[in-house]
């Protein structure tokens, strides 16, 4: 599936847009108009860099807190650090585990959820900046040649950015 997304600066711009598209005999189900008063990013289906964010950070949390508290707790054993002193022996470990594990949780949230809001959005999030400013998009889905034919319509219109993706094929 082949998708070409345009941005217009206003709603006057993008409904001349898209009667023009329906003018020039596109199937209309295949085109949609988003921002004020259509449909929204979350209706069309654009990630949230927000929620990819928190998926990816309980994905590596899931593994570095555990590794965490087992490396805390080697880490006391073999050091024989005394962390307080009324715990004893095996408390001081368990301390050193559950230190470990504040660390594994730390790093999910920094690593997992930092790479989450600026990689795993890919071009949304710069979308759903530009719905936020006011402005709309004109997306079309569909083969190459109805993308095409949407490009050339779609450019008379001097849209502030036309970009064409392809939806990778699932094995």
């Amino acid at each position: 599936m082949n998708y070409l997304i345009a941005v217009l600066k206003d709603r006057i711009e993008a409904e001349e847009a898209y009667s023009s598209l329906e003018r020039e005999g596109l199937p209309m189900d295949k085109v949609s108009i988003l921002g004020k008063g259509y449909k929204s990013a979350d209706e069309f289906g654009l990630i949230d860099p927000n929620l990819e964010a928190k998926k990816q950070m309980r994905g590596l949390a899931f593994w570095t807190i555990p590794f965490g508290f087992i490396a805390g707790f080697a880490f006391n054993l073999q050091t024989g650090l005394e962390i307080v002193e009324w715990a004893g022996s095996l408390g001081n470990h368990i301390i050193g585990g559950i230190f470990g594990a504040i660390a594994g949780a730390m790093g999910s949230f920094f690593v997992g959820g930092g790479v989450g809001l600026s990689a795993g959005s890919g071009d949304a999030l710069p979308y759903r900046n530009r719905l936020n400013e006011g402005k709309y998009l004109i997306v079309v889905r569909g083969s190459e040649t109805l993308t095409k034919q949407a490009t050339r319509i779609l450019r008379q219109f001097e849209p502030e950015n036309i970009q064409g993706y392809v939806e990778p094929r699932s094995l």
